[in-house]
C-alpha cells in the first residue's frame, strides 16, 4: 500500500449509498463511554434494556460474592474468636474491603476502562496495545486507526509522563514480552478461579451432612451447572436473577433483624481505628487472618471480565443498588450475632438465620451457592474469546447465544474442560478448607494484576493526574498486597491449585502465541511483494482459469510465500484472485461496513486483490450471510470508489498540466466516460468469476523447528504445538468454507 493511497483524500465518503462528509466524522472515547455511544459499536441503550440487562446480570455476575456470607467469619476465624472485640476488627475489615474493591476500583474506575463495552484482562491488554506500539506481531496498518471503534479521544495535551512511558514500552521488546505475559497469566488466574469456585457449593450444606455426601452432590450439581451453559446467558440470566434477588432479600432482612436484636452498636466498626486494634492484638495471626477477609470479595474481578455480557451502567445499578446494601447489612448482622454467640463463628450463617425462616434460607442458599459459580463461568467464555483472536489461543468453537447482546456467548470445548477439571479438583480435594486457600490466591492476584495494567491506562491514556494515580497504588494496591503476602502463606495448603492450573493454561497460551508470531515472521521475512506478482505468474508461465479464487494467509503486509509454492506446482490461476488476511484488531468489534480493506495489485488486467478481513476480539467470524458474497460485493464497492479516486486524481492532472504546458487536453466528460467503462468492465469480469464459481485456497503451513535448534525450541514447535494444531478445530471451519470447494496448499515452514 503506497503512501499516496494512504494519503489521499476524498471530499466525499460514500458509505453504504449514505454520503458522509469528511469534517463529519468525530472521535470518541471508547474509555470514558460506555461501547453503546460509539458508533459501529452497540447502539444507545435503553432505560428499559439498561434495568433488564441489570437484573439479569443478578443472576450471572454475583453469585460468587453474594454467597460469601456463608463463609467468611468461619474463613477470618478458623480456630475461633480470642478477643471480643476482634469481631468489630473483622468487620471493619470486611466493611473497607468491600467498598474499596469491587465497589470504588471495579464499579467506578476499572470498568471505565472497558474495551468498547468488553471487559477483562485483554480488553486492558488491547487498549495499551492500540494507543502504543506494544504488540509482538507487525501487522498494524494506518488505515487502523480509521476504524470507528478503533479511535481514542485523548486530550490534545500530552504529558511528559505518559510520553515517556509510552515510549519506554514501545521500545523495550522485554516489556512487550512481560505485557504479554502477564496478560496470559492473568487470563489463567481467572479461569483458575472456577476451579477454586466449587467450594462454595460444599459451604451452603450445614454441618449434619457428611463430607462423602456432600461431594458426590456438590458433583451431581456442578454436572447441571455446566450442562445448562448451552442455553445462553440471557437464559441464563433469568432463571439464576431471580433466586439471587430472593437470596439477596434473605441477607439483608436476616442481617437488618439481627443487627436490631443484639448489638446496634456494632455500626462502631466503620471507625478504621478498630482495623489498627485487631492488628496490634493479634499481630501475625491478624495477617493470616486477611487470608479470610479476602473471601468477603471472591468474586469481583467478574464484575469486569463479565460487562461485555451486559454493559456498564448495568453492572453499576445492580452492584449500588442491590449487591452492596444486601451484603454490608448481611455481615453487620452476622457480627452482632457474635457479638451475643461468640462459639457459634464456625457456623455463623445457619445460626444467625431466625428459626421460622431457617429451611425457606436454607433452601435458597444452597440454590445460590450452585450459582456461584456462574460468574465465573460465563467470565471465562469471554476472555477466551478475546484471548482467541489476538493469537494467544487455539481455535475453539464460539456460539452467539443471543441475537440481540452480541456479547453473550457459548464456547462448548472450554465449558466442558471446565467442567471436568470442576469434578476433579472436587473429589480430589473434599475439604472446603483447601479450596479456599485456593481460591483466595486466585483472587488477589487477578486483581493484583488488573491494577497494574490499570496504572498503565491511566498515565498513558486517560493522562491521569499523578496525584491521583499515587493515591490509587498507595491505597488500593498497597491493600491488595498485603492481601496476596497473606494468601500466599497458605500456599502449600491448596493454594497451589490455581497456580498450577494457571501454568498449564499459561504453557498452551505461550505455546500457541509463540509459533504464531514466529510463523507470521517467517512469512513476513519470505513474503512476495505485490511488484513481483506479475513477474512470479510470467515465470511459470501460468494459465488463467475462469472463475474466482479466494487465498486466505495471515500475512497483512504483502502476499504469502505459499502464493509462489502453489504457482510452481499448480500452473494454472482463476481470473479473479483475491488474497484475504484474516486480521485481528486491539478492539472488541469493527462495524461490517468498515471490515474489509482492499488494494489493488498492479497492473490492473491481473485482476489480483489484496484484502485485510478485520475482526475485533468479540465479532463472529462466521456470519449469517456467506462470507464469499459479502468480499464480492465489498470488492466491487472498492473498484467503484477507486475508479472514482482515480477519476478525481485525472482531472486534477489534466487540470494542472493544461496550466504548466497552456494546451487543452481530454475534457472531464471524456476522463469520466473512460473512467466509468473501465470500472463498469471491471466489475463484469468480478462478477461473471464469481457466477461461474469460487474455490477458496487454504494454506496449511506445517511449522517445525529449523535445524540446530535446541531441544525446548524442537519440544514446544515440534509436539507441544502440532498436538494442539492436530486436535483442535482448523482454520477452515473459522469462515464454514464448504469442503467441495476448497483446496488446501501445503507448505512447510521451518522456523
Amino acid at each position: 500500500m503506497s503512501s499516496n493511497e494512504q494519503n489521499q483524500e476524498v471530499p466525499e465518503h460514500q458509505l453504504n449509498g449514505k454520503k458522509l462528509s469528511g469534517n463529519s466524522l468525530k472521535r470518541y472515547d471508547s474509555l470514558d463511554l460506555e461501547s453503546s455511544k460509539v458508533p459501529g459499536a452497540k447502539k444507545a441503550l435503553e432505560w428499559t434494556v439498561i434495568l433488564k440487562l441489570a437484573f439479569q446480570s443478578i443472576g450471572v455476575v454475583y453469585g460468587d460474592i453474594g454467597t460469601s456470607p456463608l463463609y467468611v467469619f468461619s474463613s477470618i476465624f478458623p480456630n475461633g474468636v480470642t478477643y471480643d472485640e476482634d469481631i468489630l476488627g473483622a468487620l471493619s475489615l470486611i466493611f473497607y474491603t468491600i467498598t474499596l474493591i469491587p465497589l470504588i476500583k471495579y464499579v467506578f474506575i476499572v470498568l471505565r476502562a472497558n474495551d468498547n463495552g468488553d471487559g477483562g484482562t485483554f480488553a486492558l491488554y488491547s487498549l495499551i496495545c492500540r494507543y502504543s506500539k506494544v504488540g509482538l506481531i507487525p501487522s498494524q496498518q494506518p488505515e487502523d486507526k480509521d476504524v470507528s471503534t478503533f479511535k481514542l479521544d485523548l486530550p490534545d495535551r500530552r504529558t511528559r509522563r505518559a510520553s515517556k512511558l509510552k515510549s519506554n514500552l514501545e521500545s523495550s521488546n522485554f516489556a512487550k514480552f512481560v505485557l504479554l505475559i502477564a496478560t496470559m497469566l492473568g487470563t489463567s488466574m481467572v479461569i483458575g478461579d472456577v476451579l477454586s469456585a466449587v467450594g462454595g457449593l460444599k459451604e451452603a450444606a450445614p454441618s449434619q451432612l457428611t463430607e462423602g455426601r456432600l461431594v458426590w452432590i456438590a458433583v451431581a450439581i456442578l454436572l447441571l451447572l455446566f450442562m445448562f451453559q448451552r442455553f445462553g446467558t440471557e437464559k441464563v440470566g433469568n432463571t439464576f436473577a431471580p433466586i439471587l434477588c430472593l437470596w439477596f432479600i434473605f441477607i439483608a432482612g436476616i442481617g437488618l433483624y439481627n443487627f436490631a436484636k443484639y448489638d446496634p452498636t456494632v455500626i462502631r466498626a466503620l471507625n478504621p481505628k478498630y482495623i489498627i486494634d485487631y492488628f496490634k492484638r493479634n499481630k501475625k495471626n491478624a495477617w493470616i487472618s486477611l487470608g479470610g477477609v479476602v473471601m468477603c470479595i471472591t468474586g469481583g474481578e467478574a464484575l469486569f471480565a463479565d460487562v461485555g455480557h451486559f454493559s456498564v451502567r448495568s453492572i453499576q445499578i445492580s452492584m449500588c443498588c442491590v449487591t452492596y446494601p444486601a451484603l454490608i447489612l448481611a455481615y453487620l448482622g452476622q457480627a452482632a450475632f457474635l457479638r451475643k454467640n461468640i462459639d457459634d463463628v464456625s457456623d455463623t450463617f445457619y445460626k444467625s438465620i431466625p428459626n421460622g425462616l431457617y429451611w425457606p434460607v436454607f433452601a435458597v442458599a444452597v440454590l445460590a451457592a450452585i450459582i456461584a459459580s456462574q460468574a465465573l463461568i460465563s467470565g471465562t467464555f469471554a476472555i477466551i474469546q478475546q484471548s482467541l483472536a489476538l493469537g494467544c489461543f487455539p481455535h475453539v468453537k464460539i456460539v452467539h447465544t443471543s441475537t440481540k447482546y452480541h456479547g453473550q456467548i457459548y464456547i462448548p470445548e472450554v465449558n466442558n474442560l471446565l467442567m471436568l477439571a470442576c469434578v476433579i479438583v472436587t473429589l480430589a480435594f473434599r475439604t472446603t478448607e483447601k479450596l479456599s486457600n485456593a481460591y483466595g490466591i486466585a483472587v488477589v492476584f487477578v486483581m493484583t494484576l488488573t491494577s497494574g495494567f490499570l496504572v498503565l491506562v491511566m498515565i498513558m491514556i486517560w493522562k491521569t493526574h499523578i496525584l491521583f494515580v499515587i493515591m490509587y497504588v498507595l491505597i488500593i494496591g498497597s491493600i491488595e498486597l498485603i492481601y496476596l503476602s497473606s494468601v500466599l502463606y497458605k500456599f502449600t495448603q491448596g493454594g497451589y491449585l490455581p497456580l498450577a492450573f494457571a501454568m498449564f493454561l499459561m504453557f498452551i497460551m505461550y505455546v500457541w502465541n509463540y509459533v504464531y508470531r514466529k510463523k507470521y515472521h517467517f512469512e513476513l521475512e519470505h513474503k512476495i511483494s505485490p511488484l513481483k506478482v506479475k513477474e512470479t505468474v510470467d515465470e511459470t508461465n501460468s494459465h488463467r482459469l475462469p472463475g474466482l479464487a479466494i487465498f486466505y494467509s495471515e500475512l497483512v503486509h504483502g502476499i504469502p510465500p505459499i502464493f509462489k509454492h502453489y504457482v510452481e506446482n499448480v500452473p494454472a490461476l482463476h481470473s479473479v484472485l483475491v488474497f484475504v488476511s484474516v486480521k485481528s484488531l486491539p478492539i472488541s468489534k469493527v462495524p461490517v461496513e468498515e471490515r474489509f480493506l482492499f488494494r489493488r495489485v498492479k497492473p490492473s488486467d491481473l485482476y489480483v486483490f489484496r484484502c485485510a478481513v478485520r475482526y475485533g476480539y468479540n465479532d463472529v467470524r462466521n456470519e449469517e450471510e456467506p462470507f464469499e458474497r459479502l468480499l464480492v460485493e465489498r470488492l466491487k464497492e472498492f473498484i467503484r470508489d477507486d475508479s472514482i479516486l482515480s477519476m478525481n486524481a485525472a482531472k486534477s492532472n489534466r487540470v494542472s498540466t493544461e496550466q504548466s504546458i497552456n494546451v487543452e487536453l481530454e475534457s472531464d466528460c471524456e476522463i469520466q466516460e473512460v473512467a466509468t467503462c473501465s470500472m463498469e468492465r471491471d466489475i463484469q469480469v468480478v462478477e461473471r468469476a464469481y457466477s461461474v464459481g469460487v474455490v477458496h485456497l487454504v494454506g496449511e503451513q506445517d511449522v517445525i523447528a529449523s535445524k540446530g535448534s535446541n531441544i525446548v525450541k524442537r519440544v514446544v514447535i515440534d509436539y507441544a504445538f502440532n498436538f494442539l494444531k492436530r486436535n483442535l478445530r482448523q482454520s477452515s471451519k473459522i469462515f464454514d468454507i464448504p469442503h467441495k470447494r476448497m483446496l488446501k496448499v501445503g507448505m512447510i515452514y521451518e522456523i
